[in-house]
């Protein structure tokens, strides 16, 4: 069970960047760790991408880097307000993961980053199945979260990182097989690269 902190990092937005940016060293660095999803993926400035659970926009201002055509979406009006200030140049949505607001095939691409590791079992398959319907044919889905370390000098690392910032959803995540899952849903070529001893996976997948 996450401990007082993780409330804590969601409100101090100072807290949680100081978290985010000292978990991302182990891939070098925080601007390397929000990009690592998007690697080797064909991205021009007409490119419809859509940041799922946004945040504060700690990925958006990485994207709108590549595309003209960024849209983040968040169930928290408040990390919406703190995502319009940090990156302006995007459009914003409010609304649930797993009821997406967007009609069918609107999405060349949709990416998440650690965030789907704080969804419940069914609501993590209702999220997966409503990525699928609002991307094109052809459009990828990519994300980086969390998984279960192979290299054991990872593992105190991560269940420490997990027993105070986060839920026992967390725990479950990192034992799913999301490749299988999507797979299973209807993508293909879901490919799974893992970093960082194996605490982090980068999963993209296409439709």
């Amino acid at each position: 069970m996450a401990t007082i902190l993780r409330k804590w990092s969601y409100q101090y937005q100072w807290l949680y960047d100081a978290i985010a940016q000292l978990s991302a060293l182990a891939v070098g660095g925080e601007a390397r760790f929000r990009q690592l999803a998007l690697k080797d993926l064909n991205i021009d400035n007409n490119t419809q991408i859509l940041d799922l659970c946004c945040g504060a926009g700690q990925t958006t201002q990485f994207l709108i880097k590549y595309s003209n055509q960024v849209t983040g979406l968040d169930a928290s009006p408040l990390a919406l307000e703190r995502a319009k200030k940090r990156v302006p140049q995007a459009n914003y949505v409010e609304g649930l993961a797993e009821e997406l607001p967007f009609s069918e095939a609107s999405f060349d691409l949709v990416q998440t980053s650690v965030a789907l590791h704080e969804m419940k079992p069914e609501q993590l398959n209702q999220i997966l199945q409503e990525i699928y319907r609002v991307l094109k044919p052809q459009g990828m889905f990519a994300c980086i979260d969390l998984h279960q370390p192979h290299n054991p000098i990872f593992v105190p690392g991560l269940s420490l990182f997990m027993t105070l910032f986060e839920t026992e959803t967390a725990w479950q995540f990192v034992k799913t097989n999301v490749p299988e899952k999507l797979s299973a849903i209807g993508f293909k070529n879901c490919q799974q690269t893992l970093y960082a001893g194996g605490s982090l996976q980068v999963v993209q997948a296409q439709k």
